[in-house]
C-alpha cells in the first residue's frame, strides 16, 4: 500500500502560541510510524478569510476562486488522516481552526482524525466538540486523544520550539501508542475502502 499521508494541523495562529511545541513533538513522532508520510500544516500559512461563500462546501462543484482556499483544500484532499492540535477557548476551538474546518467539504470525507489538546481539563471539551463536527463531515474521529495535562503545559510553555524533546511529553506516552494504533488502523481501512470506490 502507498504511504499513509498524515497531515498535522496547528490549530492556533495567535502570537506567542503554545501550539508549536506539541506540534513539533507529535509531528516527529508521526514520522517514526512505519508507512507514514507526515506533513505539518500551519494555519498561519493559510490566511483564510472568514467563510462567506454563497454555497456550503458540501454543495460546491468547482474549486473556490480564492487561491489560499484552493491551496488549503488541496492539502486536505491529499491527506489520508489528520492530527489536529487544538487549544480550548471557552469550551471550544479557536475561531481560525473552526473556519479552516468549515471551508472544506468532500476533501474531509471518509478519513480519520485524532486530536491533541490542552487547556482547562486538558482540552477534553474542545475535543468532544470537534468530534461532533468531524462526524458531520463524514470523518472517523478516533476514540483515543492526547490530552496534555497542566504539568506538561507548564513545563514546556517557555521552552523554545527547536529545543522540544519527546521526553517532555512522557506523561502522555502510554496514550500515544494507542493513539497512533487507532489512527493508522482507520487510515488504512478507509484508504482501502476509498480506493475500492
Amino acid at each position: 500500500m502507498d504511504p499513509i499521508k498524515i497531515k498535522v494541523i496547528i490549530g492556533s495562529t495567535r502570537p506567542g502560541r503554545f501550539s508549536e511545541k506539541p506540534a513539533r513533538w507529535i509531528f516527529e513522532e508521526a514520522k517514526k510510524v512505519e508507512g507514514v508520510e507526515a506533513e505539518l500544516l500551519d494555519l498561519r500559512d493559510y490566511p483564510l478569510p472568514f467563510f462567506d461563500e454563497a454555497l456550503p462546501p458540501s454543495m460546491t462543484k468547482e474549486p473556490y476562486a480564492n487561491p489560499v482556499v484552493q491551496q488549503w483544500t488541496a492539502k486536505i484532499a491529499d491527506g489520508d488522516a489528520f492530527i489536529v492540535l487544538t487549544p480550548e477557548y471557552n469550551h471550544g476551538p479557536s475561531a481560525v481552526l473552526k473556519n479552516a474546518i468549515d471551508y472544506v467539504g468532500k476533501e474531509w470525507n471518509k478519513k480519520p482524525v485524532g486530536y491533541v489538546s490542552w487547556g482547562s481539563v486538558s482540552g477534553a471539551r474542545v475535543v468532544e466538540m470537534l468530534r461532533l463536527t468531524a462526524v458531520e463531515l463524514q470523518m472517523a474521529p478516533i476514540r483515543q486523544a492526547l490530552y496534555l495535562p497542566g504539568t506538561v503545559y507548564m513545563a514546556v510553555k517557555d521552552v523554545p520550539t527547536e529545543a522540544i524533546k519527546p521526553e517532555m511529553f512522557e506523561a502522555v506516552a502510554p496514550a500515544q501508542a494507542a493513539f497512533f494504533a487507532q489512527l493508522m488502523w482507520w487510515a488504512r481501512a478507509l484508504k482501502t475502502a476509498r480506493s475500492a470506490g
